[in-house]
């Protein structure tokens, strides 16, 4: 008798055991293991899945640092002379390749690009008429029109592009029958750059070409805002007028540039006042 109460109880106290630990579902099991295959594929975390892949880290990282010493490097292209600058690059070169890359991704902001404006404007004129491109850049004008151009700007990446101070350019006097200034009036002394234009431009009638003394600027908009503390472009038009132009267009239609036109007078002017040149506001831009 004593022997049967003994199963009696064992048999009850394995049923209490086997309703407080209940034995897990195949679908129980089937959903821990494709959790444990889950872990160990995303590295033991399912939240890292959520974090960016390495790839695209590096390359936000790369691009915030690039954008900052873009920003370094244009304040000092706008603070500084044009011989200060060509020291500054020939000093690291590569600094002057971080520059244009910057500038070629601020670029892509813009929905017109002022440089297609020049030239379709050479494309609307003679082949034969001679250009100089102060700040070519990548020379873009002399690979889109049939032109000959020469190319100017403080490093040379390029067999066409002449290295040198603007201010200084290598061409003879009377040389050349356009010249050129989009978005490069940059140093403190940007009026030696329109002073050397001046100099190596031909008369608008000069050896049977009568359409010749052309200088063409294309700037940054906000530069010439006197309201935010800009040029008033009435003033910049009259100092490059002292010098010895003419003014034949002023177009601000476009929100991020205006285009401003000159001819070379035939003779010089008389008055030999000194020229008032505005201080033009730098281009600086913001950190994002």
């Amino acid at each position: 008798m004593k022997e049967v109460t003994t199963s009696r109880n064992r048999k009850r106290k394995r049923q209490r055991n086997s309703k407080e630990e209940p034995c897990e579902s195949p679908k129980n099991k089937n959903n821990d293991k494709k959790m444990q295959r889950d872990t160990k594929n995303d590295g033991g975390s399912s939240a890292l899945s959520k974090r960016p892949k390495p790839s695209n880290f590096l390359d936000t990282l790369r691009e915030k640092l690039s954008g900052g010493n873009f920003r370094r490097l244009n304040e000092k292209l706008y603070t500084c002379s044009g011989k200060e600058a060509l020291d500054y690059f020939n000093e690291d070169p590569t600094l002057f390749d971080m520059y244009h890359t910057g500038y070629q991704q601020q670029m892509t902001n813009w929905p017109e690009l002022p440089v297609n404006s020049i030239i379709n404007w050479l494309s609307s004129k003679s082949s034969s008429l001679v250009v100089a491109d102060f700040g070519c850049g990548d020379a873009r004008i002399a690979k889109s029109v049939k032109n000959k151009v020469f190319s100017f700007d403080l490093v040379s990446k390029d067999p066409s592009v002449i290295a040198c101070d603007m201010s200084n350019t290598p061409l003879e006097s009377s040389s050349v029958d356009v010249a050129v200034f989009c978005l490069s009036l940059m140093g403190t002394n940007y009026s030696s750059f329109i002073k050397e234009a001046h100099r190596v431009l031909r008369p608008r009638h000069s050896l049977g070409v009568f359409n010749s003394g052309w200088l063409l600027i294309a700037e940054v908009k906000s530069r010439f805002d006197p309201n935010n503390g800009g040029a008033d472009p009435k003033d910049f038009v009259k100092a490059v007028s002292d010098l010895g132009f003419t003014s034949s267009l002023k177009d601000f239609s476009n929100k991020m540039f205006i285009l401003l036109h000159f001819k070379k007078k035939e003779k010089p002017n008389s008055n030999k006042k000194k020229i008032e040149w505005p201080e033009l506001k730098a281009c600086l831009y913001k950190r994002r």
